[in-house]
C-alpha cells in the first residue's frame, strides 16, 4: 500500500515521498507551527520532523522563520508552490484515496487479523492504484460469476465480429468460459460503470505450468473512450502479479492498433518466440506479446 501511495503521489505530478505529506497536511490544516508543535502535531520525534522538514524546504513547499521573541523557535509555513500544491491534493487526490480506502475496508469483518487477510486478498485482486484510478472515472471491477457467462461472450464476439471472423477457438472459449478458463486455474474479470453495468472483460487463460495467456479482453463499443480498458488491462495485471505465473504472453492482430499501443504502455514487449510457440492458435494472430515482470 505504501509503494501504491507513492505511485499515487507521482501520477499526480507531486515531487515528494508519501511521509513527507502528513508534515504538509498539518500546516495546511493548522496554519503556521513551530517545530516543537508539529512534534505533538504528529507524533513524530523531533529528528524525524527536522529531517522532514529539510526535504521539504529544499523543494520549496516549506520555508521557516525565526521567531523574533526567541530565535531557538523556528516557524514552519507553507510556501505559495506548497499552498498551490496542497489545494490541488485536498480537491483532486485525497478525496479519491479516501473514497479507494473506504471501498477497500467496508466489507471486512471479524478480528484484526482476520481484516488484514481480507484486505491483502482484496489488494492481490485490485491494488490500491487501480481503486483510486477507478474513482476517478466510477469505474469498479468485478470478479467471475456464472450469471455474467452471457456478458463475456456478448461483448467479446461484438469486437470480434467488427474486425474479423469467430474462430473455434473463440467459440468453444466464449460458449464455455467457466469450463474452458476458470475450470482450469484461469481468471476473469469485468470492468463494471454506474450508469451503464458491465462494459468490459478480460481473462487470463492456463497455458501451462506457469504460463499464462491474457485474452479475450474487450470493452463494449458504446462505452469507449471512458479508459476503461486501460484501468481493466491495470486490473488483470495486478491479479496476474499476485498469480503463480511466470510466463504471460497474449495473441492479437495489427489491426488492432489502439489495443497494442496500450499493451507496450502497460508493459508488453513483442517477441518473435511467443509468436512461433503459441501465435498459431489463431488465423488472425500475427502480433505476439510477453509481459516483462
Amino acid at each position: 500500500m505504501q509503494a501504491d501511495a507513492a505511485r499515487v503521489i507521482r501520477d499526480a505530478g507531486f515531487p515528494i515521498a508519501p511521509a513527507q505529506f502528513p508534515m504538509l497536511a498539518a500546516v495546511h490544516r493548522h496554519g503556521p507551527l513551530t517545530v516543537g508543535q508539529a512534534v505533538k502535531v504528529l507524533g513524530l520525534s523531533q529528528p524525524v520532523v527536522t529531517r522532514t522538514l529539510g526535504g521539504l524546504v529544499a523543494l520549496g513547499l516549506l520555508d521557516t522563520t525565526r521567531d523574533e521573541a526567541d530565535l531557538r523557535h523556528k516557524t514552519i509555513r507553507l510556501t505559495s508552490a506548497g499552498q498551490a500544491m496542497m489545494t490541488q491534493a485536498t480537491a483532486t487526490v485525497w478525496p479519491r484515496v479516501t473514497a479507494a480506502v473506504k471501498q477497500l475496508c467496508a466489507p471486512l469483518q471479524g478480528g484484526f487479523f482476520d481484516m488484514v487477510d481480507q484486505i491483502e486478498t482484496a489488494l492481490d485482486s485490485q491494488s490500491l492504484v487501480a481503486r483510486v484510478g477507478a474513482q476517478a472515472h466510477g469505474l469498479s471491477i468485478r470478479p467471475y460469476a456464472p450469471d455474467l457467462d452471457e456478458t463475456f461472450q456478448r461483448i467479446n464476439a461484438e469486437w470480434i465480429s467488427e474486425m474479423f471472423t469467430l474462430e473455434q477457438n473463440d467459440i468453444d472459449m466464449l460458449t464455455n468460459p467457466r469450463q474452458r478458463i476458470i475450470d482450469g486455474g484461469g481468471e476473469i474479470l469485468f470492468v463494471e460503470a454506474p450508469d451503464a453495468g458491465v462494459i468490459g472483460t478480460c481473462a487470463l487463460i492456463r497455458m501451462g505450468e506457469g504460463v499464462f495467456e491474457l485474452t479475450k479482453m474487450a470493452v463494449s463499443s458504446a462505452a469507449r473512450g471512458r479508459k476503461a480498458g486501460e484501468f481493466l488491462l491495470a486490473a488483470t495485471l495486478d491479479r496476474a502479479r499476485a498469480m503463480d505465473i511466470e510466463t504471460l504472453y497474449l495473441l492479437t492482430n495489427r489491426k488492432c492498433a489502439a489495443a497494442i499501443h496500450l499493451y507496450e504502455k502497460l508493459g508488453f514487449e513483442h517477441s518473435a518466440e511467443i509468436m512461433e510457440r503459441y501465435g498459431k492458435r489463431y488465423e488472425r494472430c500475427d502480433v505476439a506479446m510477453l509481459y516483462r515482470w
